[in-house]
Order: C-alpha cells, then sequence, then structure tokens
C-alpha cells in the first residue's frame, strides 16, 4: 500500500494530470515561423499540414519573401502588367512563379526552380531570327507536344543557316548557363504508326560543326563548336556560361546559332527552344558541351 502510494504522488503530472502533457499545438506560431524559414519549400509544406498552427505559421510573408529570388517584383511587372501583385501574399508569389509563366505574346517562359529557387527561362523559336524561317521551302512550323511552347521549327534544306536572339532580362546574382534545344529528324505518321525520317531527310550535319556563341552587355563571351549527331532525340546544346553580379541592373543577351558554309546543304534540324538556368540545374540536364 505505501509503496504504490509513493508511486503515484512521484508522477503526479502524468498520472493525475494528463492534459498538461504539452503539444505541438502549444508551441507558440511565431516560434514555428522562425524554425520554417531556414527549411525548404517542400519542407515547409509538408510540416504545414501537420495541424492549424503549423499551418498559419507557414502562411508568414517573411517565411516566403527570403525564399523568393531578388528580381521577383520585376517578374511580376513581367507576368501582370499592372498592380495587382502588391495584393498578392508572399507565399501567393512563390506558388505563382514555381510554374512556368509565359510572357512576351506566349514566346517565352519564366519559373522558378524549386529545388534552388534561382529563375529559369524558357525563349521559343518564335522569338528568333532565323534565316528563311517563313519561305516554307526552307522550314516547316510544325504543332507538337514535344515542345512546351507546343510549336517546333523543321529544317528541310537551307545553305546558309542562322538563328540569333537578343533580349533584357533582370537576374538575380549568380552564375548562369545557356543551352540551345535541337534534334535531328522528325516523327512522321504512317498506317497509325510514328516513325523517323530517314538518314536522306538528315544531312549535312556531319560535314561541318555547328557554331554556338553568346556575349552580354557587360562584356562577357562564349564560342562552342559542335557536330549535330543526336538523331531521334532533344538534346540541349550548352553555349556557354555568365555571370550576373548586379542584380537590379537589365542584363542584354544575345546568342546564336551558325552553319554559313555554303559549300554544301543541310536539313532535317528541329529547332525548338533556348533554356536559360542556375549553372546548378544546367549541370543535371540531358546536355553536350
Amino acid at each position: 500500500m505505501g509503496a504504490n502510494e509513493s508511486s503515484i504522488l512521484s508522477e503526479p503530472d502524468v498520472i493525475l494530470y494528463p492534459s498538461m502533457k504539452p503539444k505541438l499545438s502549444d508551441i507558440p506560431e511565431s516560434c514555428v515561423a522562425s524554425v520554417l524559414s531556414y527549411l525548404d519549400p517542400p519542407e515547409i509544406c509538408r510540416l504545414a499540414r501537420l495541424n492549424r498552427a503549423f499551418r498559419d505559421a507557414s502562411s508568414a510573408d517573411f517565411i516566403w519573401e527570403s525564399k523568393l529570388p531578388s528580381s521577383y517584383a520585376y517578374i511580376l511587372k513581367l507576368l501582370l502588367q499592372d498592380e495587382k501583385y502588391r495584393r498578392l501574399r508572399k507565399r501567393d508569389v512563390y506558388a505563382l512563379l514555381s510554374k512556368p509563366n509565359p510572357f512576351d505574346d506566349g514566346t517565352k517562359e519564366v519559373w522558378i526552380d524549386k529545388s534552388t529557387g534561382g529563375v529559369c527561362l524558357s525563349i521559343s523559336w518564335r522569338a528568333m531570327t532565323i534565316t528563311g524561317i517563313d519561305d516554307r521551302r526552307y522550314w516547316n512550323h510544325i504543332s507538337t507536344t514535344e515542345s512546351r511552347f507546343q510549336t517546333m521549327a523543321y529544317l528541310q534544306q537551307i545553305w546558309w543557316l542562322e538563328v540569333v536572339g537578343d533580349f533584357e532580362f533582370q537576374f538575380p546574382s549568380g552564375t548562369y548557363s545557356l543551352f540551345f534545344r535541337l534534334k535531328l529528324g522528325k516523327e512522321n505518321k504512317r498506317l497509325s504508326r510514328w516513325y523517323y525520317t530517314t538518314s536522306e531527310n538528315i544531312h549535312g550535319w556531319d560535314k561541318k560543326p555547328v557554331q554556338f556563341q553568346l556575349s552580354t552587355s557587360d562584356g562577357q563571351h562564349a564560342t562552342r563548336r559542335c557536330v549535330l549527331d543526336n538523331i531521334g532525340k532533344w538534346v540541349n546544346y550548352h553555349v556557354g556560361d555568365f555571370v550576373v553580379q548586379d542584380y537590379n541592373s537589365l542584363m542584354r543577351i544575345k546568342y546564336s546559332l551558325s552553319q554559313i558554309d555554303c559549300t554544301h546543304n543541310k536539313g532535317g534540324l528541329c529547332l525548338d527552344s533556348v533554356l536559360i538556368c542556375p549553372f546548378s540545374v544546367g549541370k543535371n540536364l540531358d546536355i553536350l558541351i
């Protein structure tokens, strides 16, 4: 009897007052928000499902503003073209920018890479100056689900090829990589079956390399030469890298693809887009350097 009574009195909170045990919901919302600010966005979203306190804390503006790129206000102005973005919570801004958003009449898309928080851009071939692009003797404009822009340019044949792009953007500070997305050969359908163009339609690319070039308004340059041989497969051809130091300034980017040796004809090339992404993201792409 004495032993049992002693045991009861030694743990009064556990046995006599179980409701006084601390719970997750007892943690102050400000403390939860401070902890969440050190986590990555996917981790924040998972913890927000725990209970109401975590869900409410995960909406704090200071948490999400630290996850947004430094140029997010500039990007929102490009997308919304008015002051609507001022009424958005920072969490909603992050959700908006974490998916591809078209701008410039749908010829470009911008988004945030969820794993790094870096800004990525994709630019359609429609936003570039291309030799003979409106002449159907040389090019076809093909609708396809293989492109994020739902269309690609297919080169049938040409002697002189130049593809040139030129645009301005306010990048966050960091190192970026630029790629051309290309493929040799296109799919055709016959008797309900898909097949690629024959090797006779793909010609001229093994004779001389294609030259890729990149330059920036602050004097950075890159040049690469590569023989195209990626038949039936989309490949991101690495043009070069550039560094952004001042995130408050617009940077002008010029890039090009050319094969101007007129001693031979070339054809069978699919041109989709140009990709610009943080260097850390570019390292994980399917690329040819």
